[in-house]
């Protein structure tokens, strides 16, 4: 029942000093050392000056510079000495380290406090703790369930898809907007919340049941006469292209003579994750190429084993499709692979990793740019569809879904 906002193209920070470990030769072991004996010899208020400028030379992002923090001081002491109440020195580390980020101006490099932080893995996992398994939306102004999860409590306790949720522990909500509606069902798990409903003109309670809830990052199923297969990707967890190439398989064995990749309402994940779904269409093809500074620093490429690779594909985007959504959509569309079906998708073209801290909070910080095969940036700019077909309020509240509409009749013409 997590509603998603676009989120970033993450690096597993473990994983990427583990890319980044190389082999030493003897050369640079000795190189290693005249660097470190140098260091040491003019050690002092200029080490960390002389360690970013080698490491910068080597290739090796060193954590280096001091700032002058003197006046954040003069504004503790006049502060302590003033204020009348008592100061929480925590909280004003925490504020002042939040700030010093904010003002980097970047709006995907953020400061997380550990709670926080576990919020964020917790989402990119599809952890949402204590739940119904249902995912919710407004249709008509009302919340309703767009539909219960295969085997959650939800679906167990008779909760149907287009039922519109008028009350929970008896609280109306009908003036409340759907995440307000979500906090309230979500609760410990084994614990009980009572919603009612209204079902074709009937008002019903229900009682369910809250479980531990894992949102399904790919589902499939087969679409058009059963001769198309239907692959949605919610997000990009660190498994999910192993998912996607097991449903791709599946449909492969059933002889589907063409593939929909919806990716709409996605923010992403992690980009690994991206390049693993786009190399189950591309066989050793540059999926993403990613620069700092202008320069481009890696170059990520798909493996050898595209299972779908000339098989008709259309991938649906919107305004949602975020990330590593727009990193697959980009790099099939570059390489000739898929046709984009749908609307503008959000235009997020930069890397993320989250780095864990001493003091247990954590910071999650651009490190990179991302440009797709043909050497594009997205930022702001998103990617436009081969095909721009709107979903509106009117489609929604109805039930309709032209765009997968338009998909479908793009693979079956």
């Amino acid at each position: 029942m997590a509603q998603k906002q676009p989120e970033g193209g993450l690096h597993d920070a473990k994983s990427r000093q583990r890319k980044d470990q190389t082999s030493f030769s003897g050369f640079f072991v000795i190189g290693a050392v005249i660097i470190a004996v140098l260091v040491g010899f003019v050690a002092g208020t200029r080490g960390t000056e002389l360690l970013g400028l080698f490491g910068q030379n080597l290739g090796v992002q060193i954590e280096t510079g001091q700032l002058d923090t003197s006046s954040l001081q003069e504004v503790y002491r006049k502060l302590n000495a003033k204020f009348d109440g008592k100061l929480d020195q925590d909280k004003l580390i925490q504020y002042a380290n939040r700030g010093m980020v904010q003002a980097a101006g970047d709006d995907y490099t953020q400061y997380f406090s550990a709670k926080e932080a576990q919020e964020l893995r917790d989402d990119l996992s599809g952890n949402i703790g204590g739940g119904i398994g249902a995912e919710l939306g407004k249709r008509n102004d009302r919340v309703t369930v767009i539909r219960p999860l295969v085997d959650s409590p939800a679906a167990r306790a008779g909760v149907q898809a287009g039922d519109a949720i008028l009350a929970v522990n008896d609280k109306a909500a009908d003036k409340q907007s759907v995440d307000e509606v979500v906090k309230q069902i979500r609760g410990e798990i084994g614990t009980t919340v009572k919603l009612t409903i209204e079902r074709d003109g009937e008002t019903k309670e229900i009682s369910v049941t809250r479980e531990k809830i894992v949102a399904p990052d790919v589902e499939s199923k087969l679409v058009g006469d059963e001769k198309l297969g239907l692959i949605t990707v919610s997000r990009f967890d660190k498994d999910t292209g192993s998912k996607v190439r097991s449903a791709a398989e599946d449909m492969k064995k059933r002889g589907v003579s063409g593939v929909i990749l919806d990716l709409r309402g996605n923010g992403g994940g992690f980009l690994d994750a991206g390049v693993d779904v786009a190399g189950v269409w591309l066989n050793n093809k540059v999926v993403v190429s990613e620069r700092r500074g202008g320069k481009v620093v890696e170059e990520l490429r798909s493996g050898k084993d595209a299972i779908l690779d000339g098989v008709p594909t259309v991938v649906l985007i919107n305004a949602g499709s975020a990330s590593a959504s727009e990193i697959v959509a980009g790099a099939l569309s570059d390489h000739g692979a898929a046709t984009l079906i749908g609307e503008k998708s959000f235009g997020k073209g930069s890397v993320q990793e989250l780095i864990d801290l001493t003091n247990g909070d954590s910071l999650k910080v651009t490190v990179a740019r991302w440009y797709t095969p043909n050497g594009k940036n997205i930022t702001k700019d998103g990617i436009a569809p081969n095909q721009k077909v709107d979903l509106t309020k009117e489609d929604f509240n109805a039930g309709r879904d032209p765009q997968l509409d338009a998909a479908i009749g793009h693979l079956v013409k």
